[in-house]
C-alpha cells in the first residue's frame, strides 16, 4: 500500500468532492469532508517518512514510464509542503464546521465542502506531479475551486473579488501554459526530469527564454508577488472566514513552491544569475513589496484586508530568500513557507471566531473585545507577535535565518532593510492591540463571548504550534536545509 501513497493523496480528496454533493445531510457532509482531509494528512505524514527513510519516491501512473507517461516524484521539498498543506486542510475544516453555519446559507454549504476538497486536490496535485503540463491542470483545478470559495462569501463584494481573481488568475494561467507549450516545442518533453536535462542545451534560444519569461510571470501572478498582487486583498477580505484561512495558509505557498521547483530543479540555480537577471528582479520586487504592502496594511480599516496585505509582504520575504541564491537563503524561504502557514491560519481562524460572534471584521468593531473575547483576542495577538518575529515564535526563526543568509552573502544594506521592515509589522499589529485592549466598545452587543470551543480548539492548536516550532526547529529547519542543499546539488533533487 505504501507504494501507492503518492496517488492516493490526490485521489481521495478528488473522489470525496463530488460525494459531498451526494450526501444530503448537512452535518454528515462536514464530518465526511473532515474525515477525507484528515486521511489526506495522514498519507502526507507517511509520504514524508518514506522520503526520509528511502529517498525520492517515484510513482508511474498506469505503469507508463516517463517521459511517455506521467510520473509523481516525492522528495524532501514537496513532501515537506504536502505535510503543511494537508495539515492546514484538515485543521481549518475543524473550525469550518461552526463558522460556515453562521456565514453561509444552507443551500451553499455542500457547495463549500465540494469546492474545498477540489481545491485541496489541486494543491496536492501541484506538489506531487513531476509533469509540467499536469502542474497547469492541477493549478486550474485549485484556482477554479478557489474562485467558487471566494464567491460564496455573504458580502456582495465577494462576487467582485472572485471575478477580479478570475480575470487575473486566467491571465496567469495563460502565461503558464504558453511557457509550458514553448518548452515542449523546443525540447519535446513535458516531464520536469527530462526538461532539467534538455534545457541547458538550448538555454540561449529565444524560444526558451520566452518560455521561461512567460512561465515565471504567470507563476508570480498566482503567488501574488508585488505588484501582481492586486487580486489578493479583496479575495481574502470577502471570502468566508474558513476559506480565507485555508487559502492564506496554502495557496500562495504552493505557487512559491512551483517557482522554486522550476527555477532550481528545472532551469538550474545558475540560470537565475548568469542568463537572465532574475536575481536582481526578485530582490527589487521582494524588497519593494515588503515595504509597500506593509505600509498599506497600516492604513487598512478591515482586519482581513490588513492581514491580506501582510501576506503579500511575507511573500516578499520568501522571494528575497530565494533570490539570495545560496542554500542558506533558500532554506530560509522554505522555512518561512511552513511558518507563515501556521501564522496566517491561526490569525484568520481567530478573526473568523470574531466574525461568528459580532458579524464583522472591521477594526473599529474590535474595540474592547479583549475583555469580552479574551481567548480569541489572545490568539490574534500571539499570531501577530509571531508575524513580527518575536523570539520563541516561528516568525523569529524565519527572519533569523533570512538575516543569516543575507549576512553570509555580505548584503548588509539589504539586511538593514529587512530589519526595518519588521518594525512596520509592529505598527499594524499594535493598532489591533490598541483597539482590542485600550478602546471602549463602540458597538454594544449583548452576551458577546469567546468563539465556540469548536473554533477555539483548532485556533489554539495553531497558536501552540507557532510557539512549539519556534522552540523546537529540528523538523522544519532540518528538512528545509536538506531540501535546499539537494536543490543546489548537481541535478537538484531529480
Amino acid at each position: 500500500m505504501t507504494e501507492h501513497l503518492p496517488i492516493l493523496q490526490v485521489i481521495i480528496p478528488l473522489l470525496g468532492a463530488p460525494l459531498c454533493l451526494i450526501i444530503r445531510q448537512e452535518r454528515l457532509v462536514g464530518v465526511f469532508a473532515l474525515l477525507v482531509s484528515t486521511l489526506t494528512f495522514l498519507i502526507s505524514c507517511g509520504q514524508l517518512q518514506q522520503v526520509v527513510q528511502n529517498g525520492v519516491q517515484v510513482y508511474e501512473l498506469g505503469g507508463w514510464a516517463a517521459p511517455w507517461g506521467i510520473e509523481y516524484r516525492i522528495d524532501y521539498l514537496n513532501s515537506y509542503l504536502l505535510l503543511i498543506v494537508s495539515a492546514m486542510g484538515a485543521i481549518v475544516l475543524v473550525a469550518a464546521q461552526t463558522s460556515i453555519a453562521r456565514e453561509l446559507a444552507r443551500n451553499r454549504r455542500m457547495l463549500f465542502y465540494t469546492a474545498y476538497l477540489l481545491c485541496l486536490t489541486g494543491l496536492i496535485g501541484i506538489l506531487s506531479t513531476g509533469d509540467a503540463f499536469n502542474i497547469f491542470v492541477f493549478l486550474e483545478i485549485s484556482s477554479l475551486s478557489s474562485y467558487t470559495l471566494i464567491a460564496l462569501g455573504s458580502d456582495r463584494r465577494a462576487l467582485t473579488a472572485s471575478y477580479q481573481y478570475l480575470i487575473m488568475g486566467t491571465i496567469g494561467a495563460t502565461f503558464i501554459i504558453i511557457g509550458v507549450g514553448l518548452m515542449y516545442m523546443t525540447t519535446g518533453t513535458l516531464n520536469m526530469y527530462d526538461l532539467a536535462a534538455r534545457l541547458p542545451e538550448v538555454h540561449h534560444s529565444r524560444t526558451v527564454l520566452s518560455a521561461i519569461g512567460f512561465f515565471i510571470v504567470g507563476v508570480c501572478l498566482k503567488l501574488a508577488l508585488f505588484p501582481l498582487h492586486l487580486w489578493l486583498p479583496n479575495a481574502y477580505a470577502f471570502a468566508p472566514s474558513a476559506a480565507t484561512a485555508f487559502l492564506a495558509a496554502t495557496s500562495t505557498k504552493v505557487a512559491v513552491y512551483v517557482l522554486i521547483r522550476f527555477v532550481f530543479s528545472v532551469v538550474g540555480a545558475e540560470f537565475m544569475v548568469t542568463v537572465l537577471p532574475l536575481q536582481e528582479i526578485f530582490i527589487v520586487l521582494g524588497v519593494t513589496g515588503v515595504f509597500a504592502t506593509s505600509i498599506s496594511a497600516i492604513y487598512q480599516l478591515n482586519i482581513k484586508r490588513l492581514f491580506a496585505y501582510s501576506s503579500v509582504a511575507q511573500i516578499g520575504y520568501m522571494i528575497i530568500g530565494m533570490a539570495i541564491g545560496t542554500p542558506l537563503g533558500l532554506s530560509a524561504t522554505l522555512l518561512h513557507l511552513f511558518n507563515h502557514a501556521l501564522m496566517k491560519a491561526a490569525l484568520f481562524l481567530a478573526i473568523g471566531g470574531v466574525v461568528y460572534r459580532i458579524g464583522s471584521a472591521q477594526l473599529s468593531h474590535f474595540a474592547g473585545l479583549g475583555r469580552q473575547m479574551p481567548w480569541t483576542m489572545a490568539a490574534i495577538v500571539a499570531g501577530g507577535l509571531s508575524l513580527i518575529g518575536v523570539p520563541l515564535t516561528v516568525g523569529f526563526v524565519s527572519k533569523w535565518y533570512l538575516v543569516l543568509a543575507l549576512l553570509d552573502k555580505g548584503w548588509w544594506p539589504l539586511t538593514v532593510l529587512v530589519l526595518i521592515s519588521s518594525l512596520l509589522a509592529v505598527i499594524y499589529v499594535w493598532r489591533i492591540v490598541e483597539w482590542v485592549y485600550f478602546s471602549q466598545p463602540r458597538i454594544i452587543i449583548d452576551e458577546v463571548k469567546d468563539a465556540p470551543l469548536s473554533q477555539l480548539v483548532p485556533i489554539w492548536i495553531l497558536v501552540i504550534a507557532n510557539v512549539y516550532f519556534g522552540i523546537d526547529t529540528s523538523l522544519t529547519v532540518g528538512i528545509s536545509q536538506k531540501a535546499a542543499a539537494l536543490l543546489f546539488s548537481v541535478g537538484g533533487t531529480f
